[in-house]
């Protein structure tokens, strides 16, 4: 068939198109019946319900919430969870994102993670807790949590935890999907306007950030030439929709504006490297977090230098908070590399390969850390 105009055989394509949809129709309900019977499954493990079961599962149906998954993120991320475990729990039975790849997330180890899943689920069970749609201020004070799930599951479609793609765009596509979902139900919310920009400036560079055998291409060697304009502007049209909500930027407005910043920039040289550094600052007050002061940190290497840097690098080492991230590592082995220290560099690129899980990543990091070697 070809790939414009009209195709040869009209009925043909039209009765394959139909087959293909039917198909794609039919898995996607099995998937969702599956992850119903998963959560009722896995949430009802320490506890029987009574004679509510029918009710609540009629309120799953609910058309307040015109989407499946979203509505099983919303039961989900009940309050009476902790948000960390809360978010654990969704993402693990909702995202289905592995024990790893959530631990990934929060830079814990993955028994730490087993241990919150299940104490959410027995937490779940001694509380008694509806499963059911929460509607009006219930449902309001969930939000947090289901952002954070959809976020999460973004990231890891950006960067994957484990395996040998370093990129997985379903992931990504989906969560985006939830987002303009969420951000159609709950269309006054700025941080749903910025979290929603967040991921559709991001997707705007998912071709650019894989080469053609897979392997990893950083932001600064990308072809900005291939970011999709499309995701551009419908980032541009969300963040500014954040902004006319609210008179501060919350956390996902702020990385927007951050990813904005590239975004707007046809070349890496043209980047406000200043209002980058601005934006990490104010992120850092608003949702501290080591991660943020470490990106923080790249960006200051490139308006202030990579000494500037490596010195706010050395504080995070010294706080160990990070040191199972090796992200930290690579950061750091960049830094040195530009100071010439390539000896330094070449290990600290090497003990970032030996813990990143992503088989593409740690090839990119091993290599890197061949190139400083042989440039001492």
């Amino acid at each position: 068939m070809a790939r414009d105009g009209f195709p040869d055989n009209p009925g043909a394509w039209l009765t394959a198109v139909g087959k293909r949809k039917a198909i794609d129709t039919f898995r996607r309900h099995r998937t969702l019946a599956a992850k119903y019977a998963q959560i009722g499954h896995e949430l009802e493990a320490h506890s029987t319900l009574g004679d509510g079961d029918d009710a609540a599962l009629d309120a799953v149906s609910s058309e307040e919430i015109d989407d499946d998954r979203v509505r099983l993120i919303f039961v989900a991320c009940h309050p009476v969870l902790a948000m960390p475990a809360r978010v654990a729990l969704t993402l693990r039975l909702v995202g289905g994102l592995t024990v790893p790849e959530i631990a990934r997330a929060y830079v814990v180890p993955d028994a730490t993670i087993a241990q919150r899943i299940v104490r959410a689920k027995k937490a779940i069970a001694r509380a008694g807790v509806p499963f059911e749609v929460p509607m009006g201020e219930d449902r309001l004070s969930r939000l947090g949590a289901v952002l954070e799930v959809i976020y999460l599951i973004f990231n890891e479609g950006y960067s994957a935890t484990v395996g040998e793609d370093w990129v997985r765009p379903e992931l990504c596509g989906e969560a985006l999907r939830l987002g303009r979902v969420l951000a159609a139900l709950v269309p006054d919310e700025p941080e749903v306007h910025g979290l929603v920009a967040l991921m559709e400036f991001q997707s705007s560079r998912l071709s650019a950030r894989i080469g053609p055998a897979g392997a990893p291409v950083l932001l600064l060697d990308q072809d900005r030439r291939t970011w999709d304009r499309l995701h551009i502007g419908r980032g541009e049209a969300a963040l500014a929709r954040a902004d006319e909500l609210a008179t501060t930027r919350g956390p996902y407005a702020l990385q927007a504006a951050i990813a904005a910043c590239h975004a707007r920039t046809f070349r890496p040289e043209e980047t406000d490297w200043d209002e980058l550094v601005a934006l990490y600052t104010a992120l850092a007050r608003t949702a501290p977090s080591p991660i943020i002061e470490l990106n923080r940190a790249v960006a200051v290497s490139w308006a202030s230098g990579p000494a500037e840097a490596l010195a706010l690098v050395d504080i995070l080492v010294g706080t160990g908070t990070l040191e199972r991230y090796h992200l930290l590592y690579s950061v750091r082995g960049d830094l040195l590399d530009r100071l010439g220290r390539h000896g330094e560099a070449a290990s600290e690129f090497q003990r970032a390969a030996t813990l990143a899980t992503n088989g593409q990543e740690r090839t990119l990091l091993s290599e890197r850390a061949r190139v400083s070697r042989e440039r001492c």
